[in-house]
């Protein structure tokens, strides 16, 4: 089984709908794919009336969370979408996303770069606008040859000059959130460290005792050392080791199952989940 546990929508930051990145999945061969958009669960229904025979979808979210005052992103999966306090969560990370982004638009303009607030939502679309959007607008200026390379201090990274913070959800709350609501929780490329500052081990063993299931191994974002010290970590705390290639579309590098997740972990969270259950292809439209 060939099975990707992190991908992205135009209910998010995806270039795909959910409808293509279904598509897509069944056409890169694999058998599993979790559709794990930002803060939300619109891309839900596309993706399951579209869904290919013979693939199967899991149904998740990548939570904004924050510890100590360092960004971090919990992957969610298999919980009731319609748990009233995870729920009402996810509308206050998400309603937070337009008035942060609106202000990285405005430290732009005093940086003295052209972007508009209607490039942003123009780039958007329908998903919930977040910094990859406002990157793809300085790729679009010339500012920056590529998504990526907004993340840095220079701009978007956190603490960059045109960062701005939104609301992000207390990683233990998030834990305690997504367990009552069924769900299976992952903590999402845990060392990718161009992206900005990194969770510290001892505060990865303090989410693991809380009730974390697993942590994100594999992962474009970590190199073969990181890889096998994640590997490692997992393996010392029980935590359940996955991959994914948290693929975006067009807006990232990365394939559909560029990294994957071993059938044995994959059966090992859909056995802890009780919210919702993995959705077997039909052959939708």
């Amino acid at each position: 089984m060939r099975i990707d546990l992190h991908s992205h929508s135009t209910a998010s930051d995806g270039t795909d709908t959910p409808a293509e990145l279904v598509r897509n999945a069944a056409a890169a061969g694999l058998d599993v794919v979790g559709l794990t958009d930002h803060d939300t669960t619109r891309g839900y229904a596309e993706a399951i009336a579209a869904l290919p025979e013979g693939l199967t979808l899991v149904t998740g979210a990548e939570l904004s969370c924050r510890i100590d005052g360092i960004s971090m992103h919990m992957l969610a999966y298999l919980f009731d979408p319609e748990e009233p306090a995870l729920l009402a969560e996810r509308e206050l990370v998400r309603d937070d996303r337009v008035p942060r982004a609106q202000g990285m638009v405005a430290k732009l303009n005093e940086l003295g770069v052209p972007v508009t607030w209607e490039q942003v939502l123009k780039i958007a679309g329908d998903g919930s606008v977040g910094r990859p959007h406002v990157a793809s607008a300085l790729v679009e200026l010339g500012v920056v040859p590529t998504v990526g390379d907004a993340f840095t201090e220079d701009w978007l990274a956190d603490g960059g000059r045109a960062f701005v913070a939104k609301h992000e959800t207390d990683p233990f709350e998030a834990l305690r959130l997504v367990k009552a609501a069924g769900g299976v929780t992952v903590f999402a490329h845990p060392a990718a460290s161009k992206r900005g500052r990194t969770v510290p081990e001892s505060a990865i063993a303090e989410l693991a005792a809380a009730g974390l299931d697993g942590i994100e191994v594999d992962h474009m974002d970590h190199d073969p050392d990181t890889r096998a010290r994640l590997r490692g970590l997992a393996k010392e705390l029980g935590l359940l080791p996955t991959g994914s290639s948290d693929y975006h579309g067009s807006r990232k590098t990365c394939v559909l199952g560029e990294y994957t997740t071993d059938p044995e972990v994959y059966g090992e969270i859909t056995r802890r989940a009780t919210g919702a259950f993995p959705v077997p292809g039909t052959g939708g439209a």
